[in-house]
């Protein structure tokens, strides 16, 4: 398979670089978008931009764990997505498989660790970094993290959005205010968040929330 366009999202512009001359030169890729927010990402998919693969990073500016992969499936669920982030442990890669992603590529993976991890998921494989162990399948199951990606997963672009705004401790009537949407619609939307979530409150949701975004993970508390 050959891929023409790709959309990088990192806010390192040196690894975006690095990472653009590797897409063209070894796999030939003619066009690389980049963006250094999902924001910007999701813009520029609104507005046109149709990557036939997208290579995110999990920790940006906007946005930490796993909620920008679940926010960007929900937005293009047609385009493979590939992480490539520092943060390669076991639970993490695990957790970005089930939520949907093609594979999972260490950012300190060699150039051509990259290119073949690139080329096993263009061709409709999947790629996991080299002793990656998967959890048994019992384990898979029980894990809180596990179960609260796939409800999570099931949200749309407009209601993960808008759970976002409810875990930064936001009103209805400020969401409708950020959002440009009447205060009715928010409500229509908690209403639906809580229902897919098989939750009773905003605050289940939020907890449903972070145990899917491994906050202490990605960011660690200093010593």
């Amino acid at each position: 398979m050959t891929v023409s366009e790709v959309l990088v999202i990192d806010d390192h512009p040196l690894f975006c670089e690095a990472l653009s001359m590797t897409l063209q030169s070894a796999l030939g890729v003619a066009k690389v978008a980049t963006a250094s927010r999902l924001s910007e990402a999701l813009e520029m998919l609104a507005g046109g931009l149709s990557p036939e693969a997208i290579l995110l990073d999990l920790n940006l500016p906007d946005v930490a764990g796993l909620d920008g992969l679940i926010r960007l499936k929900g937005a293009v669920p047609g385009i493979p997505v590939i992480v490539v982030s520092s943060m390669s442990d076991n639970r993490i890669v695990t957790s970005v498989v089930q939520a949907g992603a093609a594979g999972f590529v260490p950012k300190d993976s060699r150039r051509d660790v990259f290119v073949s991890a690139f080329r096993e998921i263009w061709n409709g494989g999947s790629y996991t970094p080299d002793g990656y162990c998967p959890p048994a399948e019992a384990e898979t199951e029980r894990g809180p993290e596990s179960n609260a990606v796939a409800r999570l997963a099931d949200l749309t672009p407009q209601q993960g959005r808008i759970l976002q705004l409810v875990c930064e401790g936001k009103l209805n009537k400020q969401i409708a205010y950020e959002l440009s949407i009447a205060e009715t619609t928010v409500k229509a939307h908690i209403t639906a968040i809580l229902r897919k979530l098989g939750v009773q409150s905003r605050t289940q949701a939020v907890l449903i929330a972070q145990q899917a975004r491994f906050a202490s993970i990605l960011h660690p508390p200093t010593q």
